[in-house]
């Protein structure tokens, strides 16, 4: 007797609750001895044939119709991928993918949609309120892998949605749906249908308390593409993230608008994180951050206020806290007159952006000065450089897509890292200052 993992393959003589391989809890199942040792039957076969031989065409993409999911999918989807869905629940994944079948069924032909987690009448009520009935999107609310694959054969769509994976079970399969034994097989099921047929087939996928997707790992492996949907409850906007594309690039990012009539593409997001507001009060500085390839100009805004009962607070949204913390020192060390030990500090990024990346360390410097000072900065002004702990301004990447993003939304100042323009051509309508030092900045442009 041997157990083997049904997420990585490792095998002991005896049964354990971890996998020592992946750490998977649970995943260790009893096989025998002698199913090893089955021998497969040679066959003779000329399948083989020269690379140069192959049609190419057979791979190209076709478009869905929906410009952000495309282009995060590598310009279409492409005949017999296999597309895996993950994100949140409530991120709107079902609403995304209800549009695609609905465009995609307006211009070509039958779509097969099937939902095993909403009846049919929930989805025709969400596509009535999204504008997304036609007559050849075919929906059928079933959970049997049989039955869905004899609609297939019976309809033959040229576009399969299955929502979600999940909730598929094969009757020859013991376990629950959504175990790890049904998923693998449901999984495998459907891609051998979709390469048999050249049937381009999107899976939704649940996910864990940690954000992984629910089921075998060996799921994101067998599949062609990964994409995740993210976005904040409380926020309108949605990305679309690719982490594994076998047809296209993987740092493509596709931005969406959540709104009551349903999900439409932003081709120009940057216009959900900047206020609206006329004047530019103290504590604000504009920064570009980079999604992708895709640049996105960013507001950050900072409140100081005199601390309460000698007990002062941290309080952030939208950027990272350990990095607001390490500005706060930064500035406290090398700008001596600024001292903030004993006040509240609040700083958040307006419309629910979220800034990760270095690049916005020097925006979020001149948004706390200015706050601290009570000074503001001018509205058309963008900050775009890293800071060390010596309070040196660091060069970022992609330096020029962010200036020009900077100059086409009307930016007319720009303070960035010394020597950063050297490669650089600037925008000949933006004014950019070089500075050496936060204090420089600081300095600079407060004073």
């Amino acid at each position: 007797m041997s157990f083997t993992c049904t997420e990585c393959g490792y095998t002991c003589v005896k049964w354990l609750g971890r996998c020592p391989e992946c750490q998977a809890w649970g995943t260790l199942e009893e096989k025998s001895a002698g199913s090893s040792r089955i021998k497969t039957k040679v066959k003779k076969s000329s399948g083989a044939k020269s690379i140069t031989s192959v049609d190419a065409t057979l791979a190209q993409a076709k478009p869905t119709y929906v410009s952000e999911f495309d282009r995060v999918l590598g310009g279409g989807i492409v005949p017999g991928a296999v597309v895996l869905l993950s994100g949140e629940p409530g991120v709107g994944k079902s609403t995304l993918l209800l549009d695609v079948a609905s465009r995609i069924a307006r211009f070509d032909s039958k779509v097969l949609y099937v939902t095993g987690e909403e009846s049919a009448g929930q989805v025709r009520l969400r596509a009535e309120r999204i504008n997304a009935l036609e007559d050849t999107l075919l929906l059928a609310a079933e959970t049997d892998l049989g039955a869905t694959l004899g609609m297939i054969e019976a309809e033959n769509p040229v576009l399969l949605i299955v929502d979600s994976i999940q909730t598929l079970a094969s009757s020859e399969v013991e376990g629950v749906p959504g175990g790890v034994t049904q998923v693998r097989e449901v999984a495998a099921a459907l891609i051998r249908e979709a390469k048999a047929r050249n049937l381009p087939t999107v899976l939704v996928g649940h996910i864990t308390k940690d954000g992984s997707i629910a089921g075998p790992r060996l799921l994101e492996h067998l599949v062609d593409v990964v994409c995740t949907f993210e976005g904040e409850r409380h926020s309108r906007l949605r990305m679309l993230r690719s982490v594994k594309n076998r047809f296209g690039p993987t740092d493509e990012v596709g931005c969406f608008d959540m709104t009551e009539n349903g999900i439409q593409s932003l081709e120009d997001p940057s216009g959900l994180f900047l206020s609206r507001s006329g004047n530019n009060p103290p504590g604000t500085c504009l920064t570009v951050t980079q999604e992708g390839k895709r640049p996105l100009l960013v507001e950050v805004q900072s409140l100081i206020t005199p601390a309460a009962a000698g007990q002062t607070r941290r309080s952030v949204s939208g950027v990272d806290s350990s990095r607001v913390a390490m500005m706060l020192a930064v500035l406290s060390q090398h700008i001596k007159k600024l001292d903030l030990s004993k006040c509240d500090v609040f700083t958040a990024t307006v419309g629910g952006a979220k800034l990760a990346e270095p690049a916005s360390d020097l925006a979020i410097c001149l948004s706390l000065a200015s706050a601290a000072m009570e000074k503001p900065l001018d509205d058309r002004f963008v900050a775009i450089g890293e800071i060390s702990l010596s309070g040196e301004i660091r060069n970022v990447p992609n330096l020029g897509q962010r200036l020009n993003e900077a100059a086409r939304l009307g930016i007319h100042n720009a303070v960035v890292a010394k020597g950063a323009l050297r490669n650089v051509s600037a925008p000949s309508s933006m004014n950019v200052k070089e500075c050496e030092l936060v204090s420089e900045a600081v300095c600079t442009l407060l004073e």
